[in-house]
């Protein structure tokens, strides 16, 4: 919110410029449609009133859509996601680039991966083709000190995210008997 206001700042300072300075007035050009995206932008994040979330957890979307039956699928992740909800985490998703093909047939780019999980679309994360997933999901991860829902135990990268060690930081999960497990969280309560 500090950003917007300093660039909505800057953004009014110089359509100040451009009206009263001679041989300014073709910065309005640029000042003009910057002053008035960081004001709309400033006044979305002043009125949703939103706080940051907390709780963040991540989710290997490459890894989890495997667990029910060894085949990838959508509503495994869409399970994971409620059951997280559920005990007031905050879920994020990242996915390998080739995810879309294998849930969907195609590629699905950050926006229908959200879509399809019923997220909004700054909490998926589709990496680009040629991109290793996991490098960004452990930064991600130490970025925001949030665990990792994943079977996948990221040894190839120990020494680089030596966090990963730590416990809690990665949460082992799957289905016995039909019903999602996770460690460390307790199954949702039936209402």
């Amino acid at each position: 919110m500090v950003v917007l206001l300093l660039i909505l700042i800057v953004s009014l300072g110089g359509v100040a410029a451009a009206l009263f300075l001679p041989g300014y007035a073709d910065l309005i050009l640029v000042a003009g449609p910057s002053t008035i995206a960081a004001l709309l932008l400033w006044l979305r994040v002043v009125f949703r009133g939103q706080k940051p979330a907390q709780n963040w957890i991540l989710i290997d979307g490459s890894n989890v859509m495997y667990w029910k039956g060894n085949k990838p699928q959508i509503e495994t992740l869409r399970e994971v996601i409620a059951y997280l909800r559920n005990h007031k985490h905050t879920p994020a998703v990242v996915f390998d680039a080739n995810a879309g093909y294998l849930l969907v047939g195609r590629y699905q780019h950050d926006y229908a991966m959200a879509n399809h999980l019923g997220l909004t679309e700054e909490c998926v994360m589709v990496v680009p083709k040629g991109t290793v997933a996991d490098t960004f999901l452990l930064t991600v991860a130490r970025d925001f000190n949030a665990p990792i829902v994943t079977d996948d135990r990221y040894r190839d990268w120990a020494d680089d995210y030596p966090e990963i060690e730590e416990p809690g930081r990665l949460i082992r999960g799957g289905y016995r008997n039909g019903v999602l497990w996770l460690d460390g969280i307790e199954a949702p309560v039936a209402a």
